[in-house]
């Protein structure tokens, strides 16, 4: 008899924003497999399980998750924000195919949340009204020459971008390289939103052109979006700006 594998997003960090349906997988589930300060956001039953596990311990997690469903437990993949936006769901699925056969027989479900993008653009207006696209910025599973490519090739289509994984100890450099290839392909003026812990206590919204923009105004828990050249400004006496883009395309590049 094989089990349930179900993978759940929590949402950006609120938790007004983590869905029902996540709400009810969690009441279901026995045993709760993910990074450790996601898992923490959990409140458990006394018969509910912890698998706490670092945060690039990706695959390792998903398959000891498969190996408890696939035994008859039902058993929680736990993401922040969205579980299928550079999270565990496609880890899941990575594992599942790499796995023995009995692991793709497991009911599986992948309960959607809300994304990190989606809570800053909340935040800031609307940057997401016209067309869009999300890149992370990490190059720890693809070459950065890939991303360097993506992002010219995102700019010259007139996409608002949103940034994940924008730095680290790691990668301190990147985003600086990140911000200087826009520049070169989109008007100073743009856009800029960092977005940090949005819908958690430690919120912060910050809204700079493309010209001032610079990578210390990040860490691994800001979300950015960049504008396009079609996104607008709406000034506000004694308040932050409004970030919109038009849904139509006006002047844009075609």
């Amino acid at each position: 008899m094989t089990g349930k594998l179900t993978v759940i997003g929590l949402g950006p960090g609120s938790p007004l924003q983590v869905t029902p349906e996540a709400l009810a997988a969690v009441d279901a589930a026995s045993d709760f497999f993910g990074y450790g300060p996601y898992v923490e956001r959990l409140e458990l039953r006394p018969d509910q399980r912890a698998h706490a596990s670092d945060n690039r311990e990706e695959i390792s997690r998903a398959a000891q998750a498969l190996t408890l469903a696939a035994s008859g437990a039902d058993v929680c993949v736990v993401s922040g924000g969205d579980p299928g936006v550079f999270a565990m769901a496609a880890a899941v699925c990575e594992a599942m195919e790499a796995g023995p056969p009995e692991w793709a027989n497991v009911d599986f479900a992948v309960v959607p949340g809300v994304t990190a993008m989606l809570a800053v653009a909340a935040k800031a207006g609307a940057p997401l009204g016209h067309d869009f696209c999300t890149i992370s910025l990490s190059d720890n599973l693809k070459p950065w020459s890939v991303i360097e490519k993506r992002l010219i090739a995102a700019a010259d289509a007139g996409f608002v971008m949103a940034f994940y994984n924008p730095v680290s100890k790691a990668r301190p450099h990147q985003l600086t390289q990140a911000f200087d290839i826009l520049r070169a392909h989109l008007p100073g003026n743009v856009p800029v939103i960092f977005g940090r812990a949005a819908g958690r206590p430690d919120e912060k919204i910050r809204i700079e052109s493309l010209d001032s923009a610079r990578s210390d105004m990040a860490d691994m828990s800001t979300c950015i979006i960049i504008g396009s050249v079609e996104t607008r400004l709406i000034h506000r006496d004694g308040g932050q700006p409004l970030v919109y883009s038009p849904r139509s395309w006006s002047a844009g590049k075609a």
